[in-house]
């Protein structure tokens, strides 16, 4: 008989920890298991994600509420992007000088949470974006250390086992803050968003500190990592990878309702692509395994082209634009695993934090801020399909950096 998997084990123990009668027992059961790194994580990556789900879709429809125009509410959701690029690799240079993570995430989710209760008493546009600005650095600051702990404690090839309860988070907010928007009203918002913070404040207390691995080689200055090559080449791939998603992210819920699409349909497609991400994260690990990184990476630039192309060539048809949100399972699912995994082998050691933010701020900060920025600039002047197409040429190119450059 096989042993059951780890993660099976953990829950199977907090299942039995619960009928239990004896109180005593039964609390020795749970702490025991909480103790283990694959619960705590999970719940990190749910809160973070929840937290996401409930965020993007209705902040500006709560900042609206207040009376704030739509230039403003655009410069408010911009601060998201700016702190990404910078909080990251703030923290990520204090963690890897102290040689410590948990810490610092413990110490950033708690002022999250301090810095967010401000926004239940501000509502003027200049007071918002000073609190954003504090809340969204300590929320952004924390996800690069998350990601280096994560697979230091369970590996590279566990990473998607984990980071799918991100994207369950992200399901679960979206679809049940609608029903919930529609009893209480979009002033509850800040409310369900504070008790999602302190859920992520409290899941991080549960998560144990991971050793950092130590190598034979003689260690690497961060600055000698980036001098490499392919380091280079690696991360500007994932800079238009990103920008290309700007269209996507910023015009794509818009886009559909111009073409008559009902709202039930637009958010059953943001869903369903989310929840083909949460598939393939059960199976990314082996195919990384099995075929490489590069090569999985370049499929996943690739299908990110058709995906642009589909969307802004067949916005009419439904059959296709559901396949084209099935394909957000190689465009973020299997791209962002296979993202992590480069990054875990490239920055090593006490370089681990700094590269994961990087990869972050350059990718999902700068990208995708450039990303808005001309799918903003170019949907009036070229067409929705005209920026699609664009937003292709962009991942194709990227693509052929990964054939040429990094093959190797």
């Amino acid at each position: 008989m096989q042993p059951l998997p780890p993660s099976e084990r953990y829950f199977k123990r907090v299942f039995f920890a619960i009928v239990l009668t004896d109180p005593a027992v039964r609390f020795r059961e749970v702490s025991g298991a909480l103790q283990q790194p694959y619960m705590p994580l999970s719940l990190f990556y749910l809160f973070y994600f929840g937290a996401l789900g409930a965020l993007v879709p209705y902040w500006p429809v709560y900042l609206h509420s207040l009376g704030l125009c739509p230039s403003e509410i655009g410069a408010l959701i911009a601060i998201f992007s700016i702190t990404r690029v910078i909080a990251p690799n703030v923290c990520g240079f204090l963690s890897d000088y102290a040689c410590v993570r948990m810490p610092i995430v413990r110490l950033a989710t708690g002022l999250a949470v301090a810095s967010f209760l401000l926004v239940l008493g501000v509502r003027s546009f200049w007071g918002l974006a000073a609190v954003m600005s504090l809340f969204t650095f300590f929320w952004n600051a924390v996800l690069p250390q998350m990601e280096a702990t994560l697979i230091n404690h369970l590996g590279t090839d566990r990473y998607g086992q984990v980071r799918l309860w991100g994207s369950i988070g992200f399901i679960a907010a979206v679809l049940l803050m609608g029903p919930v928007v529609d009893h209480f009203g979009i002033q509850v918002l800040p409310f369900v968003l504070l008790i999602l913070y302190t859920g992520l404040w409290f899941s991080s207390l549960l998560v144990p500190e991971a050793p950092i691995p130590t190598h034979d080689a003689p260690p690497q200055s961060f600055l000698e990592v980036l001098r490499h090559p392919g380091v280079g080449v690696f991360l500007f791939v994932c800079f238009l990878m990103q920008a290309s998603h700007g269209p996507y992210y910023t015009f794509y819920s818009m886009y559909l309702e111009n073409h008559g699409n009902s709202h039930s349909l637009i958010s059953a497609l943001w869903a369903l692509g989310v929840l083909c991400e949460v598939g393939v994260f059960l199976v990314v690990g082996r195919w990384l395994s099995r075929y490489g990184t590069i090569r999985v990476l370049m499929i996943t630039l690739l299908l990110a082209s058709v995906r642009w192309i589909l969307i802004g060539a067949y916005v009419d048809s439904v059959p296709i634009l559901v396949f084209a949100q099935v394909l957000h399972a190689a465009t973020f699912g299997a791209y962002h695993a296979t993202g992590i995994r480069m990054v875990h082998q490239y920055f090593t050691g006490s370089n681990q934090v700094r590269g994961q933010a990087l990869y972050s701020s350059l990718g999902f900060g700068a990208g995708g801020m450039v990303g808005s920025l001309y799918a903003g600039y170019l949907w009036d002047w070229v067409g929705a399909a005209g920026t699609f197409y664009l937003a292709a040429l962009l991942s194709a190119s990227a693509a052929m950096l990964v054939w040429y450059r990094l093959r190797e």
